[in-house]
């Protein structure tokens, strides 16, 4: 049997090698017929620590990693915006102001 496979948007990248991704789906309501989105994360996998705030991504489910851990990051499908950090280069004159 084949394994699942979802995609979400990276929101923590805080910890090592690991990321919390928040996966969306829309559920139909039963009584009214509309659709409602739901939300859940998932603890995954991230070996090289790619994986930044605002990715999207793609997990696959595995064996268990931790407690809480039983998914893994398998492709970044787009880079956020905000992980583009621009070169930026500043010169910093640090001397002393005073002269004799």
């Amino acid at each position: 049997m084949p394994k699942k496979r979802l995609v979400g948007v990276v929101v923590s990248d805080k910890m090592d090698k690991t990321v919390t991704v928040k996966v969306e789906r829309l559920v139909k309501h039963a009584k009214f017929g509309k659709y409602v989105k739901r939300t859940k994360k998932f603890y995954a996998h991230d070996e090289n620590n790619a994986c930044r705030v605002g990715d999207v991504v793609e997990i696959e489910e595995s064996r268990p990693l931790s407690k809480l851990k039983r998914w893994v990051v398998v492709n970044i499908l787009e880079r956020s915006k905000l992980s583009e950090t621009p070169e930026i280069e500043e010169t910093i004159d640090i001397e002393g102001g005073s002269e004799q």
